[in-house]
């Protein structure tokens, strides 16, 4: 038996169910193995011990049924087979049908078609047998009847298993169909993120470095001073990245401290960090106005939701209008959660507006649906 069936199948609690079965089902046959025919059909008359062994063989397998359930079935049917063959039996075979349920549930279904048919002739030919052959009771139709019964009984049982089967099977392909699905918006999620930091960090970037190109002759102190500037976006591009790797890694968020490895563990940026965003976008030549205004905090999610809507119109800015411009970026958070980040930006032709420079973040409790 693989693992994963054995998982579906067995549990603690499920064996100590068994187990119950197995000592009523013991107790059962013990009990019928003391009648004396007063009930009109053949009693056992063979020693008591005999009584005994029959009814531990038919009951006692059953605690371990969903361990091996072949071998057990095949136990418990001919334990069932003997005792109808020794006037014990009174039930329609409910512990073979107990058998035939865990073979049902945790077998294929060609191997547990074969075991049923396997059983429902077996059992047929040793009820007839026995009722109308060996120690008749009564006429040829009704040991007929009876196997039907037990037909009836066992079936039942072997059906009831193959539906459980099926309902816990598409209960699991469900659940593995929903963490792929969580797994594919986690990697979507992080995609998005390394973008955008890749993006801006290099926009400022391309930027200083073509500054330094362009005055690294004329005027090399301010050339320094832009390689600096390559210098710091880059360690910091590198420590989000660090950080958005962690994450992909599984490595937990903490603080930002000054302890070994702080990109590991350095939380998502969010509204605090927006300044130090502003700071690298002036490094490129972009003068830069941030206006804040609160009602209320953001979970993190949203936080990190409004960072990248700021960080994005900060790329573009820093693309399209190159050195010497202006920007002004508002943010506001209303009373009710919604988010509104607004952006204007200026260059030497006059002040104009960004085509989509407005977005709103509508949020609730922690996520963010963004409209451009």
């Amino acid at each position: 038996m693989d693992k994963a069936r054995r998982r579906l199948t067995t549990g603690s609690h499920l064996l100590a169910l068994d187990v119950c079965a197995a000592a009523v089902v013991t107790a059962v046959y013990m009990a019928l193995a003391d009648q004396d025919g007063s009930d009109g059909l053949p009693g056992f008359s063979g020693p008591w011990w005999l009584g005994l062994l029959v009814a531990v063989w038919v009951g006692a397998p059953l605690a371990v049924r969903r361990l091996w359930p072949l071998p057990v079935l095949a136990v418990v049917l001919s334990a069932s087979a003997a005792a109808t063959f020794l006037d014990i039996t009174r039930d329609p075979y409910v512990s073979t049908a107990l058998a035939v349920y865990v073979v049902a549930l945790g077998e294929p279904v060609r191997r547990a078609s074969v075991a049923l048919a396997v059983t429902l002739v077996v059992a047929a030919a040793v009820v007839i047998t026995g009722e109308a052959a060996v120690t008749p009771s009564g006429p040829r139709p009704e040991a007929v009847a009876t196997a039907l019964f037990v037909w009836l009984l066992v079936g039942a049982a072997w059906s009831a298993g193959r539906v459980v089967r099926g309902r816990r099977a598409r209960a699991a392909r469900t659940a593995r169909r929903l963490a792929d699905e969580a797994l594919a918006g986690e990697r979507l999620r992080i995609a998005r993120e390394l973008h955008d930091i890749v993006s801006h960090s290099l926009s400022v970037i391309v930027v200083k470095a073509s500054v330094a190109d362009h005055v690294a002759e004329e005027r090399p102190e301010e050339a320094r001073d832009a390689i600096r500037a390559i210098e710091r976006t880059g360690r910091e591009a590198l420590t989000e990245m660090r950080r958005a790797l962690g994450i992909l890694r599984g490595e937990s968020v903490g603080r930002r401290t000054g302890e070994p490895g702080p990109a590991r563990t350095a939380p998502p940026p969010g509204l605090d960090d927006l300044p130090a965003l502003v700071r690298r976008t002036e490094q490129a030549g972009v003068r830069t106005d941030l206006r804040t205004r609160t009602a209320l905090g953001l979970p993190a999610g949203a936080a990190l939701a409004v960072y990248r809507i700021v960080q994005e119109a900060l790329t573009n800015v820093v693309k399209h209008a190159g050195d010497g411009a202006s920007c002004r970026v508002t943010v506001t958070v209303g009373s009710r959660g919604d988010v509104c980040v607004s952006r204007w930006w200026t260059t030497e032709r006059g002040r104009r507006r960004c085509p989509g420079g407005r977005s709103r973040a509508a949020v609730t409790d922690s996520w963010g649906c963004v409209n451009a």
